[in-house]
């Protein structure tokens, strides 16, 4: 069964599916045989990093689906350890030849990593490799407006994507925002948060049981309907299918409203605050 996913148009004219499927902690045959069963349901985004290590399982679902290579759209993401320019180059190539693919529709800087303060230069290689056809579009993930800023101010080229920790308990609001201004496209990673704090929340479960959908459908729903691009992850068919199920209601005023209220300050998962975290 294939469902048909709404897309969006980047800044930098490619589009892309308005959901898409996240492949973290997916390895080996099962990793494979979960990636291939999202794609059999209609997913064409698929998100990996090189630090997640299975930018080869990824590419193996990729050569064992009937869907063919252009009509997807492969994502992957630079780690913190390789910012240097030269660096990040090889790095960018690695992850092509450990995919098995020609080119990538979408790479990311992973995190900015501050204190190592080399984030610019790595920007500048992804903006190289975007121009030898490594790349289609290229992006960041983590990334405050003061370093967005930056790398606009520094290279005249700002993200096409930042993927941002976004979910109901952290609803990047002031974020959102400046992406919106700016023209840069957000993507959530753990859109749905921890599914137990989803799943027993009253206002969750009243919303679903109002539309007579699940709790992640509405979630994944308030995505869509705040133009951000989530990335849900699940091995199951059963629930890839339900989360990518979200194109035939929508949420009132009123349902966005109370779902926004769900914010937190201190909502971050693990709290990791790009200001400070620097990644491997």
């Amino acid at each position: 069964m294939e469902n048909q996913i709404p897309e969006i148009t980047l800044h930098d004219g490619t589009r892309i599916p308005a959901i898409g499927f996240g492949t973290y902690k997916l390895w080996g045959n099962d990793g494979v045989a979960a990636i291939t069963s999202a794609i059999d349901h209609g997913y064409r985004l698929i998100d990996s990093a090189y630090n997640y290590e299975n930018e080869g399982t990824v590419g193996t679902a990729v050569k064992r689906t009937s869907i063919p290579r252009e009509d997807l759209r492969i994502a992957s993401k630079l780690p913190g350890r390789y910012h240097s320019y030269e660096q990040a180059v090889k790095t960018i190539q690695e992850s092509l030849y450990r995919a098995d693919l020609d080119y990538y529709d979408l790479y990311l800087i992973h995190w900015p990593n501050p204190k190592q303060d080399l984030y610019v230069e790595a920007w500048q290689a992804l903006i190289d490799a975007k121009k030898w056809g490594l790349i289609r579009s290229i992006g960041v993930c983590n990334f405050l407006p003061e370093h967005l800023e930056r790398l606009e101010k520094e290279t005249g080229v700002l993200p096409s994507i930042n993927q941002v920790e976004l979910h109901p308990f952290f609803n990047q609001e002031e974020q959102r925002k400046w992406h919106e201004k700016h023209g840069v496209t957000t993507e959530s990673w753990s859109p749905l948060a921890h599914a137990n704090d989803v799943f027993s929340n009253h206002t969750i479960k009243q919303i679903a049981d109002k539309h007579n959908k699940t709790a992640s459908q509405i979630i994944l729903r308030w995505h869509y309907q705040h133009g951000a691009v989530a990335i849900p992850k699940s091995a199951s068919p059963k629930r890839q299918l339900e989360n990518i199920s979200i194109f035939d209601f929508a949420l009132d005023d009123d349902d966005m409203r109370e779902l926004d209220k769900l914010t937190r300050p201190d909502g971050r998962i693990n709290d990791l605050d790009p200001a400070v975290y620097e990644e491997f």
